[in-house]
């Protein structure tokens, strides 16, 4: 429900603060007053196109707000929090805002959210729907169509069950599809990736294997350096001709011994020397034993090289570390197993596609049958509206025809269109090709009254559908459009006392110009009212002045 219009700098409106309640709420006032300027900012902030030509004269921008309580609007809510929109604070109202700038820029938020114009439309479309002889908004939309008439046979499950499984099959086809797709190359990509796996199987490098390649490698590739070093180490120690390290070492503890008093710092000396004696000789037996026992051994080296090399070889040819080659053939082997079975997981998704499309034409031959029937309860109760608006000759027909798609469609196997026949002999054409404004809007009008009930909208805006009428015409108008008004809200702009008469609340637009021109909007109270619709029907007399006929008259309608 629309609650709220801030009006800044539009047209020839300064500042301006609507409130507004449920039920029918009229809005009237002198020509040029600037009722449509109110639909025209309300518009703007629904998403219609605008231009710096909107700006009030002297202003840099115009910004408009229309705050909503969607409280008992579901769909909106949560289209607004699964696109990351619903207000934090109060999920419950939703506010729409449009600014735009001198420069012709336009910018609009949601609930504060920064958002484009496309989104912003598709909000106000949800929360709202404007009735003119110009714009009728989503009833021009054939979606509009299918739409309403789902909502008037009222078969949410089976319409919900028609989506789910052409979600699924939408899913499974999506799978099905890339892996057909995929079997296009698979056979060049399984030959080659074979061939790869072949190589890496003959090289059979294991785990660690290349650390201890490595390792061996180091060690044998040394092993002249590491005899030449040890028998150096030999000498030093024990076969030196001229002094080596044991000989020393013997000499220093044969004159310790030669020692007839020896203090215990020389006793110590003793036992450390004859220590190192002991370590000496060890390491003594200890190169001698390496030493005769080194073999070199020049074919594992050159058995180690060669291996190394493979190793290498594979790894450049792969692009990656030589470490890496182990994953690698571990990761291949996997591609293979799976391009292998991907034949049978193409052939289990065909089988489920097979069984997706069953099911689909199951649910939704089920929701045409329904749809069918509902298609003539729709035309009938509508076409009996419209002969009660005046347009007796005039027929509506909801048309069925196929989708004309192959695939499972989420809404169902057939689109649904209005087709309207305005006089005998005519053949029916769409809604959206009729030439008269005034006779779509009766026609929209009477549409909206059957189907206020199951709309998803909750706000209707009517725009001068009286147009063109009188009498016990415009008479009927007023009473469909409080009909409506009773069950959500409706906003009408009229020039007809006998539909001002209906309204629950009556909202008065005046213009002042006490040097610059302005738009004033105030509600009236039942006296104000019955003048109001007196000065409708002709009854002044000058100096604000009604005669009392009129204003009996007035008081009459308002009572009825």
């Amino acid at each position: 429900m629309l609650s709220q219009l801030s009006i800044r700098h539009y047209a020839i409106v300064d500042t301006l603060e609507i409130e507004f309640r449920p039920g029918m709420t009229v809005i009237t006032g002198e020509t040029g007053a600037g009722k449509s300027i109110i639909l025209g900012a309300l518009g703007l902030a629904l998403g219609d196109r605008a231009d710096k030509g909107v700006i009030s004269s002297g202003a840099s921008r115009t910004d408009i707000s229309a705050h909503f309580d969607t409280r008992d609007q579901a769909l909106a809510r949560d289209w607004l929090a699964d696109n990351e929109l619903l207000s934090e604070d109060e999920p419950e109202l939703c506010l729409l805002r449009r600014v735009v700038t001198d420069d012709g820029r336009s910018k609009a938020w949601v609930n504060g959210y920064p958002v484009t114009m496309q989104v912003l439309k598709t909000v106000g479309e949800m929360l709202i729907d404007i009735h003119s002889q110009h714009e009728h908004q989503s009833l021009l939309n054939r979606a509009t169509h299918q739409r309403l008439l789902d909502a008037f046979i009222g078969e949410h499950a089976l319409l919900e069950d028609v989506r789910r499984v052409s979600r699924d099959w939408r899913r499974n086809f999506d799978q099905m599809a890339a892996l057909r797709e995929q079997s296009d190359s698979v056979a060049a990509q399984q030959e080659l990736l074979s061939y790869q796996l072949r190589e890496l199987d003959e090289l059979a490098l294991q785990e660690g294997e290349l650390e201890a390649l490595e390792g061996e490698y180091k060690l044998l590739s040394s092993a002249d350096t590491s005899l030449a070093a040890a028998q150096q180490l030999l000498d030093l120690c024990a076969e030196g001709e001229d002094m080596n390290l044991q000989a020393g070492l013997q000499q220093a503890l044969g004159l310790l011994h030669e020692l007839q008093v020896r203090t215990p710092a020389l006793e110590a000396v003793a036992d450390m020397l004859g220590n190192a004696a002991i370590q000496v000789e060890e390491a003594i037996r200890e190169l001698r034993h390496g030493i005769d026992s080194f073999e070199a051994n020049p074919q594992r080296l050159e058995e180690i090289n060669q291996r190394l090399g493979d190793v290498h070889q594979m790894a450049r040819k792969h692009k990656c570390r030589p470490e890496e080659l182990t994953a690698l053939h571990a990761s291949l082997r996997e591609q293979l197993t799976a391009m292998e079975h991907s034949d049978e997981a193409l052939a289990r998704h065909e089988a489920e596609d097979k069984k997706l499309r069953a099911a689909y034409q199951d649910v939704a031959a089920q929701l045409s049958t329904r749809r069918a029937e509902g298609a003539a309860k729709l035309a009938q109760q509508i076409n009996q509206q419209i002969a009660e608006l005046g347009m007796s000759q005039a027929r509506l027909q909801v048309e069925l025809s196929p989708a004309g798609k192959e695939q499972p469609s989420a809404g169902g196997l057939e689109s649904v269109e209005f087709l309207v026949s305005t006089n005998p002999g005519q053949p029916a054409r769409p809604l959206i090709k009729i030439a008269s404004g005034g006779e779509l809007s009766r026609i929209s009008l009477a549409i909206q009254v059957i189907t206020a009930q199951t709309s998803a909208i909750p706000t209707l805006v009517f725009d001068e559908v009286d147009v063109g009428i009188g009498g016990g015409v415009a008479r009927a108008v007023g009473t469909l459009l409080r009909q409506l008004g009773s069950q959500g809200q409706v906003l009408c702009v009229t020039h007809q006392a006998q539909v001002a008469s209906q309204g629950h609340t009556h909202l008065f637009v005046s213009k002042s110009v006490p040097g610059q021109t302005g738009t004033h909007i105030r509600e009236l109270d039942d006296g104000e009212k019955v003048r109001e619709i007196a000065r409708m029907l002709g009854g002044e007399t000058g100096n604000d002045g009604f005669t009392p006929e009129s204003l009996a008259h007035a008081q009459e309608m308002l009572n009825a």
